[in-house]
């Protein structure tokens, strides 16, 4: 199954999905991408994947249009701004979803209030993508 999980910048909340689906399910074909993809993966949003044993490390934001000729099982907005400029795939698409979160990159405040809102944000994506896993993937 080949999913791709679609947001703005593709420095958190995609890059996290991402990865929780790759942990949940190693023969899953995923990627994430960003319509307007950032220069780095937000070094909060690697911190706090790496309490939950995910290493996004090495992963870089990419662009939307390297995928546009690919077909899907599922492509996923999990932005409001993806979802309204989610582009024209011209390979396939089964299904598309929006499974949106707030986006953590604009939390203010104290390093510990930042990670608080990272952390919730993981969570909620967690929560979210194990029952997408469970409700279209498992069966």
């Amino acid at each position: 199954m080949k999913i791709l999980i679609l947001c703005t910048g593709n420095t958190c909340r995609s890059q996290m999905a991402e990865g929780f689906l790759k942990a949940m399910d190693p023969s899953l074909d995923v990627c994430s991408a960003g319509t307007e993809p950032g220069k780095k993966i937000h070094p909060v949003a690697v911190a706090v994947m790496k309490e939950k044993g995910i290493d996004l490390s090495q992963n870089k934001p990419k662009p939307v249009e390297k995928f546009l000729n690919t077909a899907f099982d599922y492509v996923i907005t999990v932005c409001d701004g993806a979802r309204e400029s989610c582009p024209v795939f011209t390979g396939s698409v089964k299904h598309r979803l929006h499974i949106g979160f707030d986006d953590p990159a604009e939390a203010t405040g104290t390093p510990a209030e930042i990670k608080a809102v990272f952390v919730r944000v993981r969570d909620e994506i967690a929560s979210a993508f194990g029952k997408f896993y469970r409700e279209n993937v498992k069966n």
